[in-house]
């Protein structure tokens, strides 16, 4: 397997298998083909035999350059466990380091309890919001009404914890 920069045409290889790797919810529309063409040198894709088995979709933010964001992960169920998440995350992490960044940020549901502990893992830290589940701080409604979110803050200045 080896980690190079997403194409405008892994888009609909990735789309096609896509919801079915988050076990069916609708995923598809979090994901335009925008990203795949707009994000390539800050998007990464983990590749075995012709076939993208991981992704990372990141972006230097237009607003504040000194932070990068992680607009969306995926690793198909049949290589999770593999470090290729903390694969795409690091590389990353180097990349943004190298264009100037000094944080790197993402969001991630607050039922989805096992991105929470692989953001904390990978020195993420979850900045305070206006509500708390299960001890989380949340954000209420972040992407509009009932759609709250876990907001990570993680500085580029932090190692990489090791696998737990």
């Amino acid at each position: 397997m080896h980690i190079r920069h997403i194409a405008g045409t892994d888009y609909q290889d990735i789309i096609r298998g896509l919801d079915d790797w988050w076990g069916g919810r609708h995923m598809t529309p979090g994901l335009p083909h925008l990203f795949f063409t707009h994000f390539q040198p800050t998007s990464f894709a983990v590749e075995e035999d012709g076939e993208v088995r991981a992704f990372l979709i990141g972006f230097i933010s237009q607003t504040d350059p000194r932070q990068a964001y992680i607009h969306f992960v995926g690793v198909d169920p049949r290589y999770r466990g593999m470090g290729l998440g903390r694969q795409l995350y690091t590389r990353l992490f180097d990349t943004a380091g190298a264009r100037g960044c000094s944080e790197v940020c993402c969001v991630t549901s607050p039922v989805n309890t096992g991105s929470i502990a692989f953001h904390r893992r990978m020195g993420f830290d979850p900045l305070l919001g206006d509500a708390e589940i299960n001890g989380i701080p949340v954000h209420r409604d972040y992407d509009g009404p009932g759609e709250d979110r876990v907001v990570f803050r993680r500085p580029l200045t932090v190692d990489v914890l090791p696998d737990r």
